[in-house]
């Protein structure tokens, strides 16, 4: 019915094992104090006897006789003790309960009261009969209760399961979280999240494929017309080695389109990386200290502000690096001469924030920024920068987000946000 794994099986053999226990626990107690409330009755009854006896001894042959169902007698034991006991005893199908009690301990003799109990034993035998049977009836009826809470408890699961059966990359709808118990709710909401990173992977996918074509069709189309502009007549050394240069340009062009889809599956790689520890405050530094020379070369400024002073992290470095190193190309790219780039960091709830800003021409904030092929501005580019920074922050489990700046002044504002959830920020120094 279950299988080794099921946590299902798991569920009920608990359930049960717990169940079962308290059962036998309550009843055991319960038992016990009947017994010991009936017990405890009929030795407060004998004690009773015992010292209106011991306080009357001239009358011990009167009560004898007067007491019905009373065996008593006076025996001698061999050392005085003012202890009194009682114990029981069973000769045949009858039980007696017997107490001795200290009658005068100058001659060691001791009051020995027996009593007829067989009527209340069998009252006790019929009552742990009846506890037994309730236990059984009880036990019964916590497995059909475990059975049936298990099953409800497993069918949210059943129901989501049958949902994600039903889609496919083209019919790929959100779950209602509302509809499922709140307990359920975090992994609606991480099963919805996973649909969303699905339907963005085929969107972006179809759009690769056709962008690819679409760049790598341009440049086949203007090599042969080039080409077949050469042939129609004969054409001079000079004419022919421009016409083969052309050719050659388209070719580089090429090349870097296809570079850039083969950077596509290298990321891909990188995202089966082990992660590792990084500081990432270290590396920004470390990055950005990498730039500065570039931005001075052109004429640039690039400025650094980095808060908190370290932020331990376990991510995938190359990963990191691709989102960085894009975000650094594009500001310095778009920046005119004696314009300035910020490289900062500041850690909120969600964890670290990474900007880059820069003093750009800005963005088309209505435009799917991160899409592959889709360039802006007037800058040269096969537009796949942020479709690779896109796929590295998903997989790093961080978000991106490219936005113009509110400050008055032209340009744009790069963003990653690392969760913390996956990092730990060091002592500021």
């Amino acid at each position: 019915m279950f299988s080794s794994r099921s946590i299902r099986k798991d569920f009920l053999i608990q359930l049960l094992i717990a169940s079962a226990s308290l059962i036998i626990i309550f009843s055991s107690l319960l038992y016990f104090f009947i017994e010991k409330s009936i017990y405890e009755e009929k030795y407060k009854e004998l004690l009773h006897y015992a010292q209106n006896i011991s306080n009357n001894k001239e009358l011990f042959s009167n009560t004898a006789d007067s007491l019905p169902g009373l065996n008593i007698e006076i025996i001698h034991l061999e050392k005085a003790s003012e202890d009194t006991s009682m114990y029981q005893t069973t000769k045949g199908e009858d039980t007696f309960i017997t107490l001795i009690y200290p009658f005068n301990l100058d001659q060691r003799s001791y009051l020995k009261i027996s009593k007829k109990i067989s009527q209340t034993a069998r009252i006790l035998d019929k009552i742990l009969n009846y506890i037994f049977t309730v236990n059984i009836i009880g036990f019964v009826l916590v497995i059909i209760y475990a059975v049936t809470l298990s099953k409800m408890l497993i069918n949210p699961v059943n129901t989501l399961t049958k949902k994600l059966s039903n889609m496919n990359e083209h019919l790929i709808h959100p779950i209602k979280v509302e509809s499922l118990p709140s307990e359920f709710e975090p992994l609606g909401e991480t099963i919805n999240h996973l649909i969303s990173r699905i339907e963005n992977f085929v969107k972006y996918q179809k759009e690769l494929f056709i962008g690819t074509a679409h760049e790598l069709k341009t440049p086949l189309a203007v090599i042969k017309l080039k080409n077949q502009v050469t042939l129609i007549k004969k054409r001079s050394a000079e004419e022919y080695i421009e016409a083969l240069n052309v050719t050659n340009k388209t070719i580089d062009e090429m090349n870097i389109i296809v570079s850039n889809i083969l950077n596509i599956g290298r990321q891909e790689g990188a995202q089966l990386e082990k992660p590792v520890e990084v500081d990432v405050i270290a590396f920004l530094k470390e990055k950005a200290d990498n730039f500065k020379l570039l931005a001075e070369n052109e004429h640039k400024s690039l400025s650094m502000n980095f808060e908190p002073s370290g932020f331990m992290a376990y991510l995938q470095l190359s990963l990191l690096n691709q989102i960085i190193q894009n975000f650094l190309q594009n500001a310095l790219k778009f920046t005119g001469p004696n314009g300035g780039v910020v490289l900062q960091s500041s850690q909120d709830d969600f964890g670290l924030l990474i900007e880059v800003i820069d003093e750009g021409c800005g963005v088309d904030e209505t435009q799917d920024l991160f899409a592959p092929f889709k360039r802006q501005g007037n800058k040269s580019g096969v537009g796949l920068g942020l479709f690779l920074a896109k796929s590295a922050a998903d997989a790093l489990g961080a978000k991106i987000e490219i936005k113009n700046r509110i400050d008055g002044i032209d340009g744009t504002v790069a963003s990653l946000q690392l969760n913390s959830k996956l990092s730990c920020t060091l002592p500021r120094k």
